[in-house]
């Protein structure tokens, strides 16, 4: 038996986007949030749903001064008959764990947390926008409480759940991106932060994706934090390449990646049509002499937004290259439409990984 959950619903219902009208990314969000506290010596208690509205927080609260937050995303999808598919969900909040061991936040049990999930989309069902490729995402986060200025992990906790109606990602079809390889900044180091979902993680990232896009690129590709010479991530998601017909993509195993649930449903699918995956490390130098003599087809970033992100120019250096002449290719074009089908309902989930609300 799960906690009860106490329910107080707004009685003031916001606007909700108009079906039609452009979703920006993460700046609506529904009638309502979950909430729970975590207190050391009673655990998590006094799970609740409430209106969506601002809180009070200390100003000496250790997640401003010390760092500790961390998040996941996922997506609910409306599908045609009605009825609400999440994707993975359970991968999300074990992954959570992964991201709250490391920062030593205490671990949300991981039912429960699928549970609280399925009863706030429910509530909220009817922020679930129904165009095509549209979608409510979902945001579990955790921040440290204490109002204390010594550098100790926290005592107290908030944990939440947000809903946020999201637009198509490819509104205009898929159009693969241009990546600029950041060879000066690290994004994560062997033993550090890199396999979890931590903020730190993604404000020290910012520099270099301002760099990329001061020079006409979309997204950052990052090098290992002790060579710079090992491939790492693409922006926010895992990156992946066909070369001589095999699905490569870098090794998790060093935990300076995130070990991503898109990612892993690519390699699944991978696996399950026949193809080889090799998960190891993977130099530029062999990503640029493969793209330059043809022996890599494809490239593509991997995430809950976009799904997979087809790369069309990498530039390394003083040398840019050019892959599958701009366009999606046939296996990552496969991946998004197996993933997007299963999601959204048009696809037999062979997997069992939909979760229906």
């Amino acid at each position: 038996m799960f906690p009860e959950i106490k329910i107080t619903k707004t009685t003031t219902p916001k606007q909700k986007p108009v079906a039609g009208q452009p979703l920006p990314f993460g700046r609506n969000f529904s009638d309502h949030m979950f909430v729970m506290d975590y207190v050391r010596g009673e655990g998590w208690i006094n799970p609740r749903i409430v209106p969506y509205a601002p809180f009070e927080i200390d100003p000496a609260a250790m997640v401003f001064h010390y760092g500790q937050a961390v998040f996941e995303g996922m997506k609910a999808y409306k599908c045609e008959d009605g009825t609400i598919n999440l994707f993975r969900p359970s991968c999300n909040f074990e992954r959570m764990n992964n991201s709250n061991d490391r920062l030593v936040i205490p671990e949300v049990d991981v039912d429960f947390c699928v549970h609280a999930t399925k009863m706030l989309v429910d509530i909220d069902k009817d922020w679930i926008p129904s165009g095509k490729g549209e979608s409510l995402y979902i945001r579990p986060f955790v921040i440290a409480t204490d109002p204390f200025l010594g550098v100790r992990a926290s005592d107290t906790y908030k944990f939440f759940i947000l809903l946020s109606p999201s637009g198509a990602y490819y509104a205009h079809g898929i159009k693969p991106v241009k990546i600029y390889v950041e060879d000066t900044y690290v994004r994560a180091v062997r033993g550090g932060t890199g396999f979890t979902k931590c903020a730190g993680n993604y404000a020290c990232s910012l520099i270099a994706q301002t760099i990329a896009h001061d020079k006409g690129y979309e997204q950052v590709l990052w090098l290992d934090g002790v060579e710079q010479k090992y491939i790492e991530e693409v922006g926010a998601m895992n990156i992946m390449f066909v070369i001589d017909g095999k699905l490569v993509t870098p090794s998790i195993a060093a935990g300076s990646i995130l070990p991503g649930i898109t990612r892993r449903s690519c390699i699944e699918i991978a696996k399950s049509m026949g193809m080889e995956v090799e998960e190891r490390k993977i130099s530029i130098e062999e990503v640029i002499e493969a793209g330059k003599s043809g022996r890599m087809q494809e490239c593509f970033g991997c995430g809950t937004a976009a799904v997979v992100s087809p790369v069309g120019e990498l530039k390394y250096e003083d040398t840019v290259i050019t892959i599958n002449n701009g366009e999606i290719g046939p296996i990552t074009q496969k991946f998004y439409d197996t993933i997007t089908g299963i999601q959204s309902g048009k696809v037999e989930d062979t997997y069992n990984w939909v979760v229906k609300v």
